[in-house]
Parts: structure tokens; sequence; C-alpha cells
């Protein structure tokens, strides 16, 4: 492994624009200006701003919402906002132009107001341009998916089972209700994949297809609890080492088999097709040909069930023209789904859609147990070496950004039903 892991995600805006140079401070315009175009643009909510000379500043406060509070220690940050979007605000954070003793609010306020912010919050004109080009050249065709996927989940099995729960499980957990703190992760992330599984009517001896398999915890269990024999697929030569040692160790190596494979290059006719937030990673121009590969694997009279993060509709074309913090940093070639346009499309590849089933506080919940774990990890040491505090930072940042996105109801994470008629 390399001495300094991680780093390229924290590299990762080269080719992008983070709106710190002196021509985005003249097209933002005057501070005073930008500061009251964000209080305008907050409906609910409210932030407790420190400017830098000291002097404090309330924005917003008209109806009851978060109310985080941030210390702006450089005009810069608001500049990096308004040119570069939530790239540029990432990037102030990292530079210490402004902090929070919680960021977590503050991004739930972001998205809590989205529709009525429009595009305070995004990038702009050339900015805009730069960024959006840069994630095109990132578009999944089947040579870049296969280093986009390396780019986030060969960060090292080590890296993720020092924070993850003993299941491997990176996708939103369904927590028995109230959510409360005495439910271990790891029942909750079992609970959500039996859900999943329960939509399938297996069968033993049935054939399953997991597009997407991860770590392998699906396959484990669909092999151990409903007798199914699985393929599961994957572009991470880390997660299928681990998979197939995993699935070796349970006893299962003769009914799952772990490929590393495309789902456009997949061959064969299979009783029930799962996929756990692998649509995300696909890109909008590859919808149809993700949507189609279900069709023509599934035999008449078999289903898929899907668990997908989808994005309010509203937003949905704003946020299809930027490319944001993730796209740039975490996930790059990602999108999130519109799920209008998502269903029409699996709907014209001849898939009933059935059964939606929505979660969106449970994702906040397993973000900030996995924020909490991690932290955990850092300081106990058990990370393993080479992450270094550039990319601890990022991914904490990450983990709040996503967590406040769900809190503040831009964006879901639902199970869905396909089923081909016979």
């Amino acid at each position: 492994m390399n001495a300094h892991r991680g780093r390229h995600l924290v590299a990762a805006d080269r080719g992008f624009t983070t709106g710190g140079g002196p021509l985005a401070r003249l097209a933002a315009g005057g501070f005073e200006r930008l500061l009251r175009r964000i209080d305008g643009a907050l409906v609910a909510g409210r932030i407790e701003a420190v400017l830098p000379d000291g002097s404090r500043r309330l924005l917003g406060g008209r109806a009851e919402g978060p109310a985080p509070v941030v210390h702006l220690h450089s005009w810069r940050a608001l500049v990096r906002l308004a040119a570069s979007g939530s790239v540029g605000w990432y990037k102030a954070w990292e530079a210490g132009e402004w902090s929070s003793p919680d960021p977590v609010p503050l991004f739930e306020l972001f998205m809590l107001n989205a529709e009525s912010m429009g595009e305070t919050a995004r990038a702009k004109g050339m900015w805009r341009l730069v960024n959006r080009i840069a994630h095109r050249l990132r578009a999944n065709g089947k040579a870049r998916a296969r280093r986009n996927i390396a780019h986030h989940y060969d960060l090292g099995n080590d890296f993720y089972a020092a924070w993850l729960d003993r299941g491997m499980t990176y996708s939103s957990a369904v927590f028995a209700e109230p959510i409360a703190d005495a439910e271990p992760l790891e029942e909750a992330q079992d609970r959500k994949i039996r859900l999943l599984l329960d939509r399938l009517d297996l069968k033993p001896g049935d054939r399953l297809l997991e597009i997407g398999c991860g770590w392998g915890r699906l396959a484990e269990m669909a092999a151990g609890e409903y007798g199914a024999r699985v393929t599961g697929l994957t572009l991470s030569a880390e997660q299928k080492a681990w998979a197939e040692a995993r699935l070796a160790a349970a006893g299962h190596a003769d009914r799952v088999s772990i490929a590393l494979t495309d789902y456009r290059d997949v061959e064969g006719t299979f009783d029930a097709v799962a996929s756990v937030e692998m649509v995300e990673a696909v890109g909008r121009e590859y919808w149809p040909d993700y949507l189609r590969a279900i069709a023509r694997v599934l035999k008449p009279g078999g289903r898929a069930a899907l668990q997908f993060i989808s994005i309010r509709d509203p937003l949905f074309d704003s946020y299809a023209a930027n490319a944001d913090f993730i796209q740039t940093y975490i996930f790059p070639g990602g999108l999130l789904i519109f799920e209008p346009r998502f269903r029409r499309i699996a709907e014209a590849a001849g898939l009933q859609w059935s059964d939606r089933f929505d979660y969106g506080p449970h994702y906040a919940e397993t973000l900030r147990r996995w924020r909490t774990r991690y932290d955990a990890a850092v300081a106990g040491g058990r990370l393993p070496a080479g992450f270094d505090e550039p990319f601890h930072r990022l991914w904490r940042y990450y983990l709040m950004y996503c967590e406040g996105g769900f809190r503040g109801g831009g964006i879901d994470v639902a199970q869905v039903t396909l089923s081909k008629p016979r």
C-alpha cells in the first residue's frame, strides 16, 4: 500500500475550480450583498454567523429549523461558496476559512432551504462550466467505471473494516423504530438486507444476481438463510478478495461466485436480481443500460429489488448541471437518482415498479454511527498506516455532509421491487 493512502481523494479537485482566485472575488460581488442573499433565502432555520471582524450576524430566523453556528475566519469562504458552490465551501473549510462547532446542522439547513436558495450555493458561470467538464471526463464508460470504483473502494479492506459494522455493509441500515442508540448497527444492517431479499420471493436453489456486491454480506445471507445460488458482481479487486474469503469461511464457496464484471457484460438468466446503492455510481446516461441489463437477465416472472438514493425532484436539474462536493472528491462519475425519470426508464424496459419504501432518517442515523465509529478508530489508532490528517478531515466532512443532506430531506433512500411479466 502507498505510504500516503487516500491522497488521491484529497487531491481529486485537480481539473476543477474551487473559487479561491481574485476573479472569483470580483464575480461574487460585495460581501454584504452575499450575506443579504443568504439571509433572504433562508425560509426555515437560521445561521448564527461570526464574521471575520468579530461581529455577529443572524441570517434567517423566520421559521423553526436548524440553527448552526458558523465562524467566518476569512471572507474568501463566501467567495468560494458563491463562485464554486459546495466544492468551494469544502475547500474553504479545509483551508480554515470557516469553521463550526457542528457542521451537520449547517448542511441540513442548506438542504432544507435548497429550493429557496436556488443558485446561491451552486457553482456559477465559468466555474460551473469547468467543473461540469471535469466531471463529464469521469463518466462511467466501461474503462472509466473501473477507475471510478477503485478511487473509492480500493482504499483498502483494512480501512473499511476499521469503522464499518462486522458485516462490512456500506449502505443505509434500517433501524427498529423509534430509532434508538441501543440497537447495534449490525442488527440494523442485516434487517435492511432481509427486507430487500424478502421482496424477491426466493426459494432454495434460485439463481440470484447481485449487481454491486460490496464485501459480500448480502450474498452470504442469501446463500445461508435463503438457500440461493448467488453471482455477485463488483469492479473492486479489494472487495472481491474480501468477499471470497468471507464466503469460503462461511462454507458458501460452492453456492456463491464473485466476478470482476461490469453489469453491462453479465450473461445468463437469473430468477432474481438484487442491487443496493449501485445505481448512484452508474450516471444518468447509463440508467437505460443498467435497467435493460436487469430486464435482460431476469427470467419471465422474476423480480429485482433495488435500494437507491434519490434527490428531491425540484432540485435535480440544478444538481445535475453542477459537479458537487461528493462528485468531485468522493464518488467520481456518480449521480443521485431523479426518481420519476428513472421509473419511466424502468417501465420502458418492461419492468413493473412496485412497493416503494423510503427511510431517509435511517440513513442520517447510519452516517452518524459511521462517523462516531470512524472517529473512534482514528483516536484508537485502529486505522491502517498511511492515512493522514487531511484525509481524515475530508472523510469526516463527507460523512457530515451526507448526514445533513438526509436530515434536511433533500435526499432520500428507498427500496423498490421491479417485476418482469411472464
